[in-house]
């Protein structure tokens, strides 16, 4: 039999024998990208956690790491990639080849704010990326030095108000989460203070204790030990709900009405990606994040769980987070200003 196709061939007039080689050739790629997803994964799995170690981002990528490599039966390396807000590990993960071999960690910096406050960036967040799984909320403590002389937001705005242009606050940069939260809370108070960016919210927070500058949103991962030491004064929680980590911080929607405010982290990959892989690190992320032990992990990290949309929906999620954080940019004068 291998005979006669190999004299059938050689008698096909040349056209003849081009149509038959590439309809051989397309022929083979369904089956070829089956067994991929199939065989998915092969090899190491690396997630990048866009911002510094030791915040809220990494850490929340460092929880899940190890129930993820031991579920896809690879490795599952987290590599910090931070810088731009998380514009430049976000970047990355868009410009990396679709096979599901690099994801990201992206959130709202990234995915919802980052997109107004840019004038060009990078990537597309409706078009660049394959959503996966919708994995925390991360909420905020407005945190303040223990030498402010206040000790909840009602004083804090009674202060910032008898003393114009007094107060200043920290953040991880402009249009990070801690500069977006403060934005918010002044249009909502009509108090002024003034913006002073870091690179990385880790020396804005070593500054607030220092006493260099009074206050800042600070995520929870590194702001909760430093209150429970006393090193800095926790005034309220961004979210509306408590934090199950430290109930005792009142919401600041207890003092500002309408006030909630909470970044979130999404596991994405590029766009492009087979969506029998993207079904695949779904089931096994929502596995990983409904074990006790990881839950309980999260939310001794002032994390808050919560349970995903199907990937297919996330891009709603996405779009609508867009929209609500365009206004909050486009209020704070901060529109096209990087």
């Amino acid at each position: 039999m291998p005979t006669r196709i190999a004299m059938g061939v050689k008698q096909m007039a040349p056209a003849r024998l081009f149509v038959f080689s590439i309809a051989c050739l397309f022929a083979g790629l369904p089956s070829a990208t089956v067994v991929h997803a199939q065989d998915y994964p092969t090899r190491e799995i690396t997630l990048i956690a866009p911002w510094p170690a030791g915040g809220a981002v990494d850490a929340l990528c460092r929880a899940l790491a190890p129930g993820l490599s031991e579920r896809l039966g690879k490795t599952v390396v987290v590599e910090n990639r931070p810088g731009a807000g998380s514009v430049i590990g976000t970047a990355a993960a868009a410009k990396a080849d679709a096979d599901g071999y690099t994801l990201v960690m992206a959130g709202s910096g990234s995915l919802a704010i980052s997109p107004a406050l840019y004038k060009k960036l990078s990537y597309d967040p409706t078009k660049d990326f394959a959503p996966i799984a919708l994995i925390g909320r991360i909420p905020f403590v407005l945190v303040v030095n223990p030498s402010l002389p206040v000790h909840s937001v009602p004083e804090l705005v009674k202060y910032a108000k008898e003393n114009p242009g007094k107060l200043s606050y920290g953040s991880g940069g402009a249009g990070s989460p801690h500069h977006l939260y403060a934005e918010l809370l002044k249009s909502m108070t009509g108090i002024e203070m003034t913006h002073v960016p870091y690179k990385g919210s880790a020396p804005a927070l070593t500054d607030v204790i220092a006493g260099h500058i009074p206050l800042m949103f600070s995520d929870t991962v590194p702001s909760l030990p430093l209150i429970k030491e006393g090193k800095v004064r926790a005034l309220a929680a961004s979210s509306a709900a408590r934090l199950p980590s430290a109930p005792e911080i009142p919401p600041l929607a207890e003092a500002v009405p309408g006030f909630d405010a909470a970044g979130w982290g999404m596991i994405v990959a590029p766009a492009g990606t087979p969506g029998d892989i993207v079904s695949r690190l779904n089931t096994q992320l929502q596995s990983v994040m409904g074990s006790p032990d990881v839950q309980q992990q999260i939310i001794r990290l002032g994390i808050l769980p919560v349970s995903s949309p199907a990937p297919g929906e996330l891009q709603d999620f996405i779009n609508s987070e867009m929209a609500r954080w365009g206004k909050v940019v486009q209020q704070a004068g901060l529109a096209g200003t990087e």
